[in-house]
Protein backbone atom coordinates (compact mmCIF):
# COMPACT_ATOMS: atom_id res chain seq x y z
CA UNK A 1 0.00 0.00 0.00
CA UNK A 2 1.60 3.12 -1.11
CA UNK A 3 1.40 6.21 1.68
CA UNK A 4 0.10 9.82 0.25
CA UNK A 5 2.97 11.35 -1.78
CA UNK A 6 4.76 14.03 1.32
CA UNK A 7 5.51 17.11 -1.21
CA UNK A 8 8.98 18.79 -0.46
CA UNK A 9 7.20 21.15 2.60
CA UNK A 10 9.58 24.11 3.50
CA UNK A 11 10.81 24.16 7.36
CA UNK A 12 8.07 26.73 8.12
CA UNK A 13 5.46 23.69 7.29
CA UNK A 14 6.67 21.50 10.22
CA UNK A 15 5.87 24.36 13.22
CA UNK A 16 3.08 23.06 15.18
CA UNK A 17 2.79 19.78 12.96
CA UNK A 18 2.23 16.31 14.84
CA UNK A 19 5.01 14.09 13.93
CA UNK A 20 5.63 10.54 15.00
CA UNK A 21 9.12 9.11 14.57
CA UNK A 22 9.23 5.56 14.32
CA UNK A 23 12.12 4.31 15.42
CA UNK A 24 14.41 6.35 17.14
CA UNK A 25 17.26 3.83 17.13
CA UNK A 26 20.89 4.00 17.87
CA UNK A 27 22.96 4.59 14.72
CA UNK A 28 21.67 8.53 15.09
CA UNK A 29 19.78 8.69 12.08
CA UNK A 30 16.52 8.83 14.54
CA UNK A 31 18.31 11.75 16.48
CA UNK A 32 18.80 13.74 14.14
CA UNK A 33 15.74 13.91 12.21
CA UNK A 34 13.87 14.69 16.30
CA UNK A 35 16.60 17.27 16.94
CA UNK A 36 15.71 18.66 13.44
CA UNK A 37 11.86 18.79 13.98
CA UNK A 38 11.92 19.52 17.32
CA UNK A 39 14.03 22.86 16.54
CA UNK A 40 11.28 23.34 13.89
CA UNK A 41 8.89 23.75 16.17
CA UNK A 42 7.38 20.41 15.66
CA UNK A 43 5.33 18.24 18.03
CA UNK A 44 7.35 15.19 17.75
CA UNK A 45 6.18 11.49 19.50
CA UNK A 46 8.92 8.85 19.73
CA UNK A 47 7.32 5.54 19.22
CA UNK A 48 10.28 2.59 19.69
CA UNK A 49 9.91 -1.06 20.90
CA UNK A 50 12.91 -0.92 22.25
CA UNK A 51 13.15 0.17 26.26
CA UNK A 52 13.82 3.34 27.49
CA UNK A 53 16.97 1.81 28.91
CA UNK A 54 18.01 0.47 25.92
CA UNK A 55 18.23 3.64 24.26
CA UNK A 56 19.74 5.29 27.01
CA UNK A 57 22.28 7.47 25.19
CA UNK A 58 20.19 8.29 22.23
CA UNK A 59 17.46 9.96 24.96
CA UNK A 60 20.24 11.87 26.67
CA UNK A 61 20.58 14.78 24.31
CA UNK A 62 16.77 14.99 24.17
CA UNK A 63 16.39 15.52 28.16
CA UNK A 64 15.28 18.71 28.05
CA UNK A 65 12.49 18.86 25.63
CA UNK A 66 11.06 15.60 26.92
CA UNK A 67 11.45 17.15 30.47
CA UNK A 68 9.31 19.97 29.23
CA UNK A 69 6.92 18.00 27.49
CA UNK A 70 8.03 19.15 23.52
CA UNK A 71 9.02 15.94 22.79
CA UNK A 72 6.73 12.84 24.42
CA UNK A 73 7.89 9.20 24.59
CA UNK A 74 5.71 5.78 23.52
CA UNK A 75 8.48 3.41 24.25
CA UNK A 76 8.22 -0.44 24.55
CA UNK A 77 5.12 -0.53 22.26
CA UNK A 78 3.18 0.93 19.28
CA UNK A 79 -0.02 2.09 19.61
CA UNK A 80 -2.14 2.22 16.05
CA UNK A 81 -3.82 5.96 17.25
CA UNK A 82 0.24 7.50 17.30
CA UNK A 83 0.07 6.25 13.27
CA UNK A 84 -3.66 7.49 12.24
CA UNK A 85 -3.91 11.21 14.61
CA UNK A 86 -0.66 12.83 13.00
CA UNK A 87 0.41 15.07 10.52
CA UNK A 88 3.55 12.97 9.49
CA UNK A 89 5.34 9.69 10.18
CA UNK A 90 8.92 9.13 9.69
CA UNK A 91 10.26 5.86 9.80
CA UNK A 92 13.54 4.78 11.08
CA UNK A 93 15.25 3.05 7.49
CA UNK A 94 15.74 -0.22 9.63
CA UNK A 95 12.21 -1.14 10.09
CA UNK A 96 11.80 -4.08 7.81
CA UNK A 97 10.15 -4.21 5.18
CA UNK A 98 7.79 -1.11 5.43
CA UNK A 99 5.52 -1.62 3.02
CA UNK A 100 3.44 -4.43 4.95
CA UNK A 101 4.17 -2.98 8.04
CA UNK A 102 0.81 -2.80 10.23
CA UNK A 103 1.18 0.45 11.26
CA UNK A 104 3.02 2.32 8.46
CA UNK A 105 -0.45 0.62 6.51
CA UNK A 106 -2.68 2.25 9.38
CA UNK A 107 -1.11 5.26 8.49
CA UNK A 108 -1.62 4.99 5.02
CA UNK A 109 -4.77 4.10 5.20
CA UNK A 110 -5.15 7.39 7.65
CA UNK A 111 -4.25 9.56 4.77
CA UNK A 112 -0.77 10.08 6.67
CA UNK A 113 1.98 10.58 4.86
CA UNK A 114 4.81 8.11 5.81
CA UNK A 115 8.58 9.55 5.10
CA UNK A 116 12.10 8.73 6.29
CA UNK A 117 14.84 10.77 7.11
CA UNK A 118 16.85 10.23 3.96
CA UNK A 119 13.86 11.53 1.93
CA UNK A 120 13.76 14.45 3.98
CA UNK A 121 17.84 14.90 3.69
CA UNK A 122 17.75 14.36 0.17
CA UNK A 123 14.61 17.13 -0.50
CA UNK A 124 17.08 19.70 1.03
CA UNK A 125 20.25 18.69 -0.93
CA UNK A 126 21.55 20.97 -3.43
CA UNK A 127 20.55 17.44 -5.73
CA UNK A 128 22.82 17.99 -9.08
CA UNK A 129 26.28 18.18 -6.65
CA UNK A 130 25.16 14.92 -4.60
CA UNK A 131 27.91 11.45 -5.02
CA UNK A 132 26.21 8.42 -3.63
CA UNK A 133 27.44 5.37 -2.73
CA UNK A 134 26.00 2.10 -2.69
CA UNK A 135 26.99 -2.05 -2.65
CA UNK A 136 26.92 -5.01 -0.52
CA UNK A 137 31.05 -4.70 0.67
CA UNK A 138 32.87 -1.47 0.55
CA UNK A 139 31.09 1.33 0.69
CA UNK A 140 31.97 3.06 4.37
CA UNK A 141 35.33 2.63 3.14
CA UNK A 142 35.17 3.71 -1.11
CA UNK A 143 32.38 6.76 0.64
CA UNK A 144 35.54 7.68 3.37
CA UNK A 145 38.26 7.34 0.61
CA UNK A 146 36.18 9.69 -1.84
CA UNK A 147 35.75 12.42 1.10
CA UNK A 148 39.10 12.23 1.46
CA UNK A 149 40.19 12.36 -2.31
CA UNK A 150 37.96 15.26 -2.72
CA UNK A 151 39.12 17.46 -0.46
CA UNK A 152 42.84 17.13 -0.95
CA UNK A 153 41.38 17.97 -4.56
CA UNK A 154 40.91 21.05 -3.21
CA UNK A 155 37.20 20.58 -2.85
CA UNK A 156 34.60 21.35 0.00
CA UNK A 157 32.82 18.37 1.08
CA UNK A 158 30.48 16.84 3.62
CA UNK A 159 29.14 13.49 3.96
CA UNK A 160 25.86 11.53 5.17
CA UNK A 161 23.71 8.77 5.07
CA UNK A 162 24.86 5.25 6.45
CA UNK A 163 28.26 5.93 7.32
CA UNK A 164 26.40 7.33 10.36
CA UNK A 165 24.32 10.41 11.75
CA UNK A 166 22.12 12.63 10.06
CA UNK A 167 22.73 15.72 7.71
CA UNK A 168 19.43 17.22 9.50
CA UNK A 169 21.00 18.77 12.13
CA UNK A 170 19.50 21.23 15.07
CA UNK A 171 19.35 24.40 13.21
CA UNK A 172 17.51 22.73 10.31
CA UNK A 173 20.12 24.08 7.96
CA UNK A 174 22.29 22.13 5.34
CA UNK A 175 24.26 25.27 4.66
CA UNK A 176 27.13 24.02 1.83
CA UNK A 177 28.77 26.29 -0.85
CA UNK A 178 27.07 26.33 -4.10
CA UNK A 179 30.53 24.01 -5.30
CA UNK A 180 30.76 21.69 -2.28
CA UNK A 181 29.71 18.32 -3.17
CA UNK A 182 27.77 16.08 -0.80
CA UNK A 183 28.89 12.45 -0.64
CA UNK A 184 26.28 10.12 0.68
CA UNK A 185 26.57 6.62 1.71
CA UNK A 186 23.50 4.63 1.07
CA UNK A 187 22.11 1.47 2.00
CA UNK A 188 19.76 -0.31 0.41
CA UNK A 189 17.12 0.11 3.01
CA UNK A 190 17.37 3.61 2.20
CA UNK A 191 17.37 3.54 -1.81
CA UNK A 192 14.15 1.83 -1.30
CA UNK A 193 12.84 4.71 0.70
CA UNK A 194 14.20 7.13 -1.78
CA UNK A 195 12.11 4.72 -4.52
CA UNK A 196 8.76 5.62 -6.19
CA UNK A 197 7.73 2.89 -4.07
CA UNK A 198 7.72 4.45 -1.29
CA UNK A 199 5.63 6.98 -2.18
CA UNK A 200 8.33 9.41 -2.67
CA UNK A 201 8.65 11.01 -5.78
CA UNK A 202 12.19 8.87 -7.12
CA UNK A 203 15.16 10.07 -6.79
CA UNK A 204 19.04 9.39 -7.89
CA UNK A 205 22.31 10.96 -7.23
CA UNK A 206 24.36 13.67 -9.95
CA UNK A 207 26.77 10.75 -9.51
CA UNK A 208 25.84 7.16 -8.30
CA UNK A 209 28.44 4.50 -7.88
CA UNK A 210 28.41 0.57 -6.97
CA UNK A 211 31.07 -1.22 -5.37
CA UNK A 212 29.23 -4.64 -5.78
CA UNK A 213 26.26 -6.60 -5.34
CA UNK A 214 26.22 -9.99 -3.54
CA UNK A 215 22.94 -11.29 -1.30
CA UNK A 216 22.41 -9.65 1.70
CA UNK A 217 19.21 -8.33 4.32
CA UNK A 218 17.21 -10.51 3.33
CA UNK A 219 15.53 -10.08 6.32
CA UNK A 220 14.68 -6.77 5.56
CA UNK A 221 13.93 -7.06 1.82
CA UNK A 222 12.14 -10.56 1.79
CA UNK A 223 13.90 -11.72 -1.34
CA UNK A 224 16.77 -11.14 -2.39
CA UNK A 225 15.43 -10.03 -5.72
CA UNK A 226 14.13 -6.87 -3.88
CA UNK A 227 17.00 -6.37 -2.19
CA UNK A 228 19.00 -5.99 -5.57
CA UNK A 229 15.91 -4.08 -7.32
CA UNK A 230 16.25 -1.85 -4.23
CA UNK A 231 20.15 -1.04 -4.99
CA UNK A 232 19.06 -0.27 -8.68
CA UNK A 233 17.64 3.05 -7.69
CA UNK A 234 21.16 4.38 -7.19
CA UNK A 235 20.82 4.91 -11.18
CA UNK A 236 17.00 4.59 -11.53
CA UNK A 237 16.28 8.18 -12.04
CA UNK A 238 19.53 9.58 -13.36
CA UNK A 239 19.54 11.55 -16.21
CA UNK A 240 21.72 11.41 -19.34
CA UNK A 241 23.66 13.73 -17.93
CA UNK A 242 24.66 12.08 -15.01
CA UNK A 243 27.33 9.61 -13.80
CA UNK A 244 27.35 6.43 -12.78
CA UNK A 245 30.72 4.61 -11.65
CA UNK A 246 31.08 0.74 -10.97
CA UNK A 247 33.32 -2.00 -12.15
CA UNK A 248 31.45 -4.82 -10.95
CA UNK A 249 30.11 -5.84 -14.60
CA UNK A 250 33.66 -6.33 -14.79
CA UNK A 251 35.62 -7.64 -11.26
CA UNK A 252 32.36 -9.04 -9.96
CA UNK A 253 32.81 -13.00 -10.07
CA UNK A 254 30.47 -14.55 -11.79
CA UNK A 255 28.18 -16.20 -9.42
CA UNK A 256 27.42 -12.97 -8.02
CA UNK A 257 26.92 -11.64 -11.43
CA UNK A 258 24.67 -14.06 -11.96
CA UNK A 259 22.49 -14.00 -9.08
CA UNK A 260 22.03 -9.68 -9.54
CA UNK A 261 21.09 -10.65 -13.02
CA UNK A 262 18.54 -12.06 -12.05
CA UNK A 263 16.52 -9.51 -10.73
CA UNK A 264 13.82 -7.87 -12.85
CA UNK A 265 15.89 -4.36 -12.49
CA UNK A 266 18.30 -6.33 -15.18
CA UNK A 267 22.09 -5.77 -15.70
CA UNK A 268 21.49 -2.01 -14.33
CA UNK A 269 25.18 -1.91 -13.99
CA UNK A 270 26.80 -2.03 -17.11
CA UNK A 271 27.32 0.75 -19.66
CA UNK A 272 29.25 3.02 -16.45
CA UNK A 273 31.23 5.88 -17.33
CA UNK A 274 34.89 5.07 -17.97
CA UNK A 275 37.45 7.45 -15.98
CA UNK A 276 41.08 7.88 -16.28
CA UNK A 277 41.53 6.98 -13.03
CA UNK A 278 44.82 4.83 -12.00
CA UNK A 279 44.60 1.08 -12.33
CA UNK A 280 44.10 -0.80 -8.92
CA UNK A 281 47.34 -2.28 -9.39
CA UNK A 282 49.47 1.15 -9.48
CA UNK A 283 47.94 2.06 -6.41
CA UNK A 284 49.74 2.67 -2.83
CA UNK A 285 47.80 2.30 0.26
CA UNK A 286 48.85 1.68 3.96
CA UNK A 287 46.02 -0.30 4.83
CA UNK A 288 46.44 -4.28 3.31
CA UNK A 289 44.67 -5.61 0.74
CA UNK A 290 43.22 -5.59 -2.85
CA UNK A 291 39.55 -4.73 -2.45
CA UNK A 292 41.08 -1.75 -0.97
CA UNK A 293 42.92 -0.60 -3.94
CA UNK A 294 39.79 -1.13 -5.87
CA UNK A 295 37.95 0.89 -3.65
CA UNK A 296 40.23 3.27 -4.25
CA UNK A 297 40.48 3.49 -7.39
CA UNK A 298 36.46 3.97 -7.71
CA UNK A 299 37.14 7.04 -5.05
CA UNK A 300 39.67 8.24 -7.84
CA UNK A 301 37.32 7.58 -10.17
CA UNK A 302 34.95 9.80 -8.46
CA UNK A 303 37.12 12.68 -8.09
CA UNK A 304 37.45 12.92 -11.89
CA UNK A 305 34.09 12.86 -12.63
CA UNK A 306 33.16 15.59 -10.08
CA UNK A 307 36.08 17.34 -12.00
CA UNK A 308 34.36 16.87 -14.62
CA UNK A 309 31.19 17.86 -13.99
CA UNK A 310 32.71 21.05 -12.69
CA UNK A 311 34.57 22.05 -15.22
CA UNK A 312 37.93 22.40 -13.06
CA UNK A 313 41.43 20.59 -12.76
CA UNK A 314 41.33 17.67 -10.74
CA UNK A 315 44.14 17.65 -9.38
CA UNK A 316 44.67 13.84 -8.99
CA UNK A 317 48.05 13.84 -7.97
CA UNK A 318 47.18 15.70 -4.73
CA UNK A 319 44.10 13.11 -4.27
CA UNK A 320 46.59 9.77 -4.93
CA UNK A 321 48.95 10.97 -2.44
CA UNK A 322 45.97 11.70 0.26
CA UNK A 323 44.98 8.16 -0.60
CA UNK A 324 48.80 6.65 -0.08
CA UNK A 325 48.02 7.72 3.70
CA UNK A 326 44.29 6.92 4.27
CA UNK A 327 44.04 4.56 7.60
CA UNK A 328 41.03 3.34 6.99
CA UNK A 329 37.77 3.24 9.06
CA UNK A 330 37.48 1.93 12.55
CA UNK A 331 35.94 -1.38 12.43
CA UNK A 332 36.83 -2.20 8.95
CA UNK A 333 39.96 -4.67 9.16
CA UNK A 334 40.96 -2.48 12.37
CA UNK A 335 44.97 -3.36 13.14
CA UNK A 336 44.43 -3.51 16.69
CA UNK A 337 48.11 -4.45 17.30
CA UNK A 338 49.90 -7.81 17.82
CA UNK A 339 49.49 -9.30 21.03
CA UNK A 340 51.77 -12.29 21.83
CA UNK A 341 53.18 -12.18 18.87
CA UNK A 342 49.97 -12.79 17.09
CA UNK A 343 48.45 -10.06 14.95
CA UNK A 344 45.11 -8.58 15.39
CA UNK A 345 42.44 -7.18 13.68
CA UNK A 346 38.67 -5.80 14.27
CA UNK A 347 36.52 -5.96 10.98
CA UNK A 348 33.18 -5.89 12.81
CA UNK A 349 31.58 -3.78 9.71
CA UNK A 350 31.77 -7.30 8.02
CA UNK A 351 28.12 -8.33 8.43
CA UNK A 352 28.33 -10.40 5.03
CA UNK A 353 30.07 -13.47 3.80
CA UNK A 354 31.25 -12.15 0.89
CA UNK A 355 32.93 -8.90 3.18
CA UNK A 356 34.21 -11.47 4.88
CA UNK A 357 35.94 -13.02 2.47
CA UNK A 358 37.53 -9.77 0.99
CA UNK A 359 38.93 -9.59 4.17
CA UNK A 360 40.62 -12.84 4.23
CA UNK A 361 41.69 -12.45 1.01
CA UNK A 362 43.85 -9.31 2.45
CA UNK A 363 46.50 -11.79 3.66
CA UNK A 364 48.89 -13.97 2.03
CA UNK A 365 48.25 -17.38 4.19
CA UNK A 366 44.95 -18.18 4.79
CA UNK A 367 46.21 -21.04 7.21
CA UNK A 368 47.73 -18.62 9.55
CA UNK A 369 44.32 -16.89 9.85
CA UNK A 370 41.69 -17.43 13.14
CA UNK A 371 38.76 -16.61 11.92
CA UNK A 372 35.89 -15.35 14.68
CA UNK A 373 32.40 -15.43 13.02
CA UNK A 374 28.65 -15.29 13.50
CA UNK A 375 26.03 -13.53 14.78
CA UNK A 376 22.18 -13.24 13.69
CA UNK A 377 20.65 -14.84 10.89
CA UNK A 378 19.66 -12.82 8.34
CA UNK A 379 18.25 -15.61 6.00
CA UNK A 380 21.47 -15.82 3.73
CA UNK A 381 23.82 -18.87 2.80
CA UNK A 382 26.83 -18.68 5.44
CA UNK A 383 28.23 -22.25 3.65
CA UNK A 384 31.05 -20.11 1.85
CA UNK A 385 32.51 -18.98 5.26
CA UNK A 386 31.84 -22.67 6.81
CA UNK A 387 33.52 -24.41 4.13
CA UNK A 388 36.56 -22.59 4.90
CA UNK A 389 37.35 -24.07 8.30
CA UNK A 390 39.82 -26.73 6.92
CA UNK A 391 42.35 -24.62 5.50
CA UNK A 392 42.07 -21.67 8.48
CA UNK A 393 44.18 -21.75 11.37
CA UNK A 394 40.82 -22.00 12.99
CA UNK A 395 37.16 -21.31 12.72
CA UNK A 396 35.43 -19.88 16.11
CA UNK A 397 31.81 -19.14 15.81
CA UNK A 398 29.52 -17.45 17.79
CA UNK A 399 25.79 -15.86 18.10
CA UNK A 400 22.60 -17.62 16.79
CA UNK A 401 24.38 -19.29 13.59
CA UNK A 402 27.08 -20.50 15.30
CA UNK A 403 25.75 -24.18 14.53
CA UNK A 404 25.35 -23.39 10.89
CA UNK A 405 29.13 -22.07 10.83
CA UNK A 406 30.46 -24.54 12.63
CA UNK A 407 28.80 -28.05 12.35
CA UNK A 408 31.27 -29.67 13.07
CA UNK A 409 35.33 -29.94 13.63
CA UNK A 410 37.99 -28.53 13.34
CA UNK A 411 35.60 -25.12 13.05
CA UNK A 412 34.38 -24.55 17.23
CA UNK A 413 31.20 -23.40 18.42
CA UNK A 414 32.08 -20.64 21.20
CA UNK A 415 29.02 -18.84 21.80
CA UNK A 416 30.32 -15.39 23.20
CA UNK A 417 33.27 -13.15 21.63
CA UNK A 418 35.05 -13.26 25.23
CA UNK A 419 35.05 -17.36 24.64
CA UNK A 420 36.61 -17.26 20.66
CA UNK A 421 38.85 -14.82 21.72
CA UNK A 422 40.53 -17.03 24.62
CA UNK A 423 40.15 -20.31 22.10
CA UNK A 424 41.41 -18.61 19.87
CA UNK A 425 44.41 -17.27 21.73
CA UNK A 426 45.22 -20.65 23.12
CA UNK A 427 45.77 -22.28 19.63
CA UNK A 428 47.50 -19.47 17.95
CA UNK A 429 51.43 -19.33 17.29
CA UNK A 430 53.42 -16.15 16.61
CA UNK A 431 52.78 -14.99 13.53
CA UNK A 432 49.39 -16.25 13.40
CA UNK A 433 46.51 -13.64 12.46
CA UNK A 434 43.31 -13.10 14.93
CA UNK A 435 40.75 -11.58 12.78
CA UNK A 436 37.15 -10.68 13.70
CA UNK A 437 35.09 -10.79 10.28
CA UNK A 438 31.84 -12.44 11.64
CA UNK A 439 30.05 -12.21 8.01
CA UNK A 440 26.83 -12.00 9.95
CA UNK A 441 24.96 -8.77 11.18
CA UNK A 442 25.60 -8.23 15.19
CA UNK A 443 21.87 -7.92 16.39
CA UNK A 444 21.24 -10.18 19.45
CA UNK A 445 24.38 -10.12 21.20
CA UNK A 446 25.11 -6.80 20.13
CA UNK A 447 23.26 -3.47 19.58
CA UNK A 448 25.17 -2.92 16.31
CA UNK A 449 28.81 -4.03 14.49
CA UNK A 450 30.43 -0.79 16.57
CA UNK A 451 29.45 -2.42 19.60
CA UNK A 452 30.78 -5.95 18.72
CA UNK A 453 34.22 -4.28 17.44
CA UNK A 454 34.83 -2.00 20.29
CA UNK A 455 34.50 -5.23 22.63
CA UNK A 456 36.81 -7.05 20.43
CA UNK A 457 39.32 -4.53 20.67
CA UNK A 458 38.43 -4.67 24.44
CA UNK A 459 39.21 -7.98 25.28
CA UNK A 460 42.66 -8.10 22.80
CA UNK A 461 43.92 -5.23 24.69
CA UNK A 462 43.03 -5.85 28.02
CA UNK A 463 45.34 -9.44 27.17
CA UNK A 464 48.23 -7.01 26.31
CA UNK A 465 47.54 -5.27 29.46
CA UNK A 466 47.97 -8.72 31.20
CA UNK A 467 51.07 -9.69 29.53
CA UNK A 468 52.90 -5.86 30.58
CA UNK A 469 52.30 -7.38 34.12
Amino acid sequence: MNSPLFQHQPDEWFEGRRVTVMGLGQFGGGLGVVQWLHSLGARVLIADLSSEEKLRSSLAPLAAAIADGSITLRLGEHQLIDFQQTDLVVANAAVPCPWENRFLNVARAAGVPVTSEICLSVQRLRTNRVVAITGSAGKSTTTAMTVCALRASGREVRFGGNIGGSLLNPLGSLAISDRGWTVLELSSAQLWWLSKASGFKGWSPTIGVLTNIAPNHVDWHGSVAHYIESKAQIRREQSADDIFISSFGVEGNATAIRIASESSAGAWWNDAWESDAPSADSISLSIPGEHQRRNARIALAITLACAKLDGEPACIDLAHTALSTFQGLEHRLQSVGTIQGIRCFNDSKATTPEATQLAIASFEDISRIHLIVGGSDKKIDLSSIRDLAPRLAGLYAIGATEEMLAPAPPALRCGTLTNAIDSAFSRAKPGDILLLSPACASYGQYTNFEERGKQFVQLVLARQMLNHC
